[in-house]
């Protein structure tokens, strides 16, 4: 029998593109033999054990491995024989392969935990399903089946993802960044896990919300996997029900606030700063009190930006330029109250006394458009413990003095509406339920075309079902809601409309700060794409929707002079950065 030499070349090396190039061949063997006692070919090959080694380090990662889609080729030169049936697939079938098995699970929550474990064992193929079917795919991969993710994700985690940045480990930033696979890591999303959606405080469960954008950042903008990294801040949390989870995967702590909260997150910040030049970083889902001064302490600082806070603030009002579009009516002669005043209602707010601002109104014009309503009503100049930006907002109680009041004490988000008569109502509360039938035929009575906005999530958050709105206005709303309804004519106003073409834009033009103009072009640029039947575009075009927000927005960063390569933001050099999921 002949013996080849032992093909320690043939160890792959990793691209952590996710396709198999560079594979090196084995030195090639002599002739096969007659056996003739056997009356068979023998041909014996030694395989080292590096090369078993490499070989299941290849198949262990999500960035390299292929499944059955490995060729012969490649199974004879990384030594894949035996841990692969010997079927040769392709991406097309492993496709098809996961959409049956998808069809064939109970729920949307099985349905997101399975996608999670392919997106664990196989990028590109996790992303190839996602792509080639986004509207069936964005409601699986983020909201609404994310926040029953998020509430149960200690339940179903298998392997890690994504870095968790804990209080006791909080002198280890910069070693636990010190990871090689971290080297080309271009967008960061990260949360503490506070406000997740309108579920509240799920602590470290907070990590899917940091993985679920990142996998839209992948789809609609063509940002690589091996680009993107999900962290979470884990500093404890305060709910008491995952605390008490023996399964539970986080720092069983209360929270940690204050000044060691700050300080944590500064060294967080000069970690990444320091380790990852020119990274993109947006923060996610950080409660009100935080968001706000964590996005005003570091925007200068570092590239970074709030989705909540400018991503739905973005999305939401170019939804409403789209539907004023429709109406007739100008934005600046629009009525608009505001329920919900955290940091999602108030970013839309200030976002509105932009556009008004931009259209004509001087500030206190602009801002005298808006009424705003919280938890405590109305929100009024005389209320205590107003945050700045609710401030900003606040009513002067003598504009109380001719309204007609059905309840004592704070103005009600009903009363609200019976005297402002408003054209638009946009809901960022969070309150199942709050735009009932009475708030919505009283708005509707006097306005031809009212604009009713249900934006919280998940579906158990909304304030209305759209289709009750469209009962209770007699079929003359324009409904957008924050989660998927699947109704003819309701527009989903989502923020994946809006932050992966941002991020896409601001990379491309070496951005070195996200300015308002930024988003507001995104806004405007969003606005004009409305759909036929609905008022944005389709779900399916969201990768073409991401290069045109990246194109404006690059160009705004020019314009705003903190672009450092103005001449990368021509649109075929944009859409060539935009990586597809292929073998």
């Amino acid at each position: 029998m002949v013996r080849c030499p032992t093909p320690d070349t043939a160890i792959r090396t990793f691209s952590r593109a996710g396709s198999a190039s560079g594979c090196k061949p084995a030195p090639p063997c002599p002739p096969p033999r007659f056996d003739a006692g056997r009356r068979t070919i023998v041909r014996i090959i030694a395989i080292s054990p590096a090369v078993h080694a490499a070989a299941r380090a290849l198949l262990a990662d999500p960035l390299t491995n292929k499944g059955t889609a490995f060729t012969e080729a490649e199974r004879d030169r990384l030594g894949l024989h035996g841990l692969l049936p010997p079927h040769v697939g392709t991406l097309d079938s492993q496709v098809e392969r996961r959409r049956r098995a998808l069809a064939r699970m109970p729920d949307d929550f099985h349905r997101y935990s399975f996608l999670r474990e392919l997106q664990d064992s196989n990028e590109v193929l996790f992303h190839a399903l996602v792509q080639r079917d986004l509207p069936a795919m964005l409601p699986l991969v983020y909201t609404p089946a994310v926040g029953e993710g998020c509430e149960r994700f200690s339940e179903i985690w298998r392997r890690s993802r994504g870095l968790f940045l804990s209080w006791p480990n909080r002198q280890r930033i910069a070693e636990i960044f010190g990871d090689p696979a971290l080297d080309r890591v271009k967008v960061i999303v990260v949360s503490d896990g506070e406000r997740i959606l309108g579920l509240g405080d799920q602590g470290a469960g907070g990590m899917g919300i940091p993985i679920g954008k990142l996998a839209l950042y992948t789809a609609c903008a063509g940002i690589r996997p091996s680009e993107v990294l999900p962290i979470l801040l884990d500093v404890g949390t305060d709910n008491a029900a995952r605390r008490d989870d023996p399964l539970y995967v986080g720092w069983r702590n209360a929270r940690i606030r204050g000044p060691e909260y700050d300080a944590f997150v500064e060294d967080f910040v000069a970690a990444v700063a320091d380790r990852f030049p020119g990274v993109l970083l947006q923060w996610e889902d950080f409660a009100g009190h935080n968001a706000y001064r964590l996005l005003d302490r570091y925007r200068d600082r570092i590239l970074s930006f709030n989705d909540d806070i400018q991503g739905t603030a973005a999305t939401a009002v170019g939804t409403l330029l789209s539907a004023i579009g429709r109406t007739g009516t100008p934005l600046t002669e629009q009525r608009v109250v505001l329920f919900g005043a955290g940091a999602a209602g108030t970013g839309i707010a200030t976002m509105l006394v932009q556009a008004l601002m931009e259209e004509g109104l001087d500030e206190a014009a602009a801002r005298a458009r808006i009424w705003a309503v919280d938890r405590d009503g109305l929100i009024l100049s005389d209320m205590a413990a107003l945050s700045e930006s609710q401030a900003l907002l606040a009513r002067d109680p003598a504009e109380l003095a001719g309204w007609t009041r059905t309840t004592s004490g704070p103005v009600d988000l009903f009363d609200t509406v019976a005297n402002v008569h408003p054209t638009v109502l946009i809901g960022a509360s969070g309150q199942h339920g709050a735009f009932g039938e009475a708030v919505a035929r009283t708005m509707a009575h006097g306005v031809e075309r009212p604009v009713i906005f249900p934006l919280s999530n998940p579906v158990s958050r909304a304030e209305a079902h759209p289709s009750d709105l469209l009962r209770w206005t007699a079929g003359r709303a324009l409904v957008g809601t924050g989660s998927p309804f699947g109704i003819a004519g309701v527009t989903q106003v989502n923020n994946v409309y809006i932050f992966p073409g941002v991020g896409l834009g601001a990379l491309a033009a070496g951005a070195t700060a996200i300015t308002d103009g930024m988003f507001m072009a995104a806004a405007r640029a969003l606005g004009d794409m409305g759909g036929d039947e609905t008022l944005l575009p389709p779900i399916e075009r969201l990768r073409d929707v991401a290069l045109d927000i990246a194109v404006v927005v690059a160009q705004r960063a020019v314009a705003d002079g903190v672009a450092t390569t103005p001449d990368a933001i021509d649109r075929d050099a944009i859409a060539a950065r935009m990586w597809s999921p292929t073998y």
